[in-house]
This record gives C-alpha cells, sequence and structure tokens, in this order.
C-alpha cells in the first residue's frame, strides 16, 4: 500500500534516490540563502529594522543546504546534478515570482514594494516548506541518521513562516494591505502549479531510480494531479491568509547557539 512514510521510506533507503533527493534539497536552500542574503544587504533605509531579521533566514537556508550535504556526506554519497525541472527554486524564479536574480544583482536599493514581493512570496514557500518538514518529523523523528536533522529544519521552517506572517501584518497596518492581497494571491496560484511540476518531474526522476512499475508511478502522478486540483479550488488560500503567530519575533534575535549538524 502506498503511503507518504512508505514512500520517504523507500527513498531514503535507496543510495541513489537518497542522493538525488538531498542534491536537490541542498540547492534549493544554498539558493534561498544568497537570495535572502542580498536581499538583506539591498533593504531600503526605511525598512533597516527589516535587514538582520532577512539575514538571519538566508543563514538559516545556508545551514540547512550544509545539513542536506552532510548528510550524503554520513553515507558516502556526494551530490549529483540538480534536473532542471526538479529545481522548485529557479523554476519560481524562471515565472517571475519573487525578485529575479539579475534584480537581486544590481547595488541598487529594493523599494518597498520589492520588499513586499519578497514577504509574500517568502510566507507561500515557507508554508509548503513547514507543511513538508512537518511530514517529515511526523515519520522520521525517532529515525538515527535523519531525525535531529528534520527537528532542526522543522522548527526553523515554523520560524520562518511566523517572520512572514508578522512581517507582513506589520505592513498591512502601515497600508499596504491591498497590495500585500494581491501579491500574495498571484505567488500562491503560481507556487501551487510549479509544485505540481516540480513533483511529477521529482517522482518521474526517483521512478526511473527506483524502478517503479508503472501501475505504481501511474498512481502517485495521479495522486500529485488530485492534490493540484485540490490546491486550485481552495487550498491555495491557507497560503495567503494572514494571523498574528503565537511565536513573536522569531527571527528578531541571534539564532540559539548549537552544533551544526555534521
Amino acid at each position: 500500500m502506498l503511503s507518504a512514510k512508505s514512500l520517504f521510506q523507500e527513498i531514503v533507503d535507496n543510495d541513489e534516490s537518497f542522493r538525488l533527493f538531498c542534491s536537490i534539497a541542498a540547492g534549493g536552500e544554498a539558493q534561498g540563502g544568497w537570495e535572502n542574503a542580498r536581499i538583506a544587504a539591498l533593504v531600503p533605509a526605511g525598512l533597516r529594522d527589516l535587514a538582520p531579521k532577512v539575514a538571519r533566514h538566508g543563514a538559516d537556508e545556508d545551514k540547512h543546504g550544509r545539513i542536506f550535504n552532510a548528510l550524503l556526506k554520513q553515507r558516502g554519497l556526494t551530490p549529483v546534478a540538480v534536473p532542471y525541472e526538479t529545481d522548485y527554486t529557479l523554476i519560481l524564479e524562471r515565472h517571475g515570482i519573487g525578485l529575479a536574480h539579475e534584480r537581486l544583482g544590481r547595488e541598487e536599493p529594493l523599494t518597498e514594494r520589492d520588499v513586499i514581493v519578497y514577504l509574500a512570496h517568502s510566507r507561500v514557500t515557507e508554508q509548503r516548506a513547514s507543511e513538508q518538514m512537518r511530514l517529515l518529523l511526523r515519520h522520521f523523528a525517532d529515525h538515527p541518521a535523519l531525525g535531529r536533522a528534520v527537528k532542526m529544519i522543522s522548527r526553523d521552517e515554523d520560524n520562518h513562516l511566523a517572520y512572514c506572517h508578522e512581517e507582513l501584518l506589520r505592513l498591512a497596518r502601515s497600508g499596504h494591505g491591498r497590495t500585500i492581497r494581491s501579491v500574495l494571491r498571484e505567488c500562491a496560484r503560481a507556487e501551487i502549479r510549479v509544485y505540481r511540476d516540480v513533483g511529477l518531474a521529482v517522482m518521474s526522476h526517483m521512478g526511473a531510480v527506483l524502478h517503479w512499475s508503472r501501475p505504481k508511478a501511474a498512481a502517485l502522478a495521479a495522486g500529485i494531479h488530485a492534490m493540484y486540483a485540490y490546491e486550485r479550488l481552495v487550498g491555495w488560500r491557507r497560503m495567503v491568509t494572514l494571523r498574528q503567530p503565537v511565536l513573536r519575533d522569531a527571527l528578531g534575535s541571534p539564532a540559539a547557539p548549537e552544533t551544526e549538524y555534521a
């Protein structure tokens, strides 16, 4: 019987599928780290109090990339090149969601709207990241090799999501509510399409590595399409609502000292 746990377990147990999984994850986190570092450097003067939080967000993403690479190293594996069609972060950028790398590469301060676009994009993608890590946490919290890494990353993703909620609400109170709602909807609708396409691509590559039967591959693809249909109808709404988080100022203080995962 297919289940999220059995699927993840199959990927984790095979060296080549685990290698691809960690390589995809590490690449996305490294890209997120670079983007946040550039945004922190370019935050406009009127929003400079946001810069340390953006920098902390980027540092966390870089840390996650190192964690996934450390998981590979533990098994004597090296990263592989990430197939373009599985690169969630890059494809979102190519679809015009978030701030373009060309824009971030210039030494030109961002505008307030740029910051709203960044936070809205992060609010949507961190929702996805938080949910994915909670799923892994449910099944692998006690795993001898993955448990500590999953717990650490899941906590960080929850903090990132809380930070996005809080900062967007603060900007909404200062008069940007209509813009925030519009950008959030645009990001959410694009993200669910990209997530479907990337999900299908990842499952196709995993199926080739693990020699899945046609019925199994078809069942997994049908599940991805069904999730997309649900998200297109109503599920996207969870990505655009804003609520004051229980954890306030989640990225406002320095990261707690902890031994880097290795």
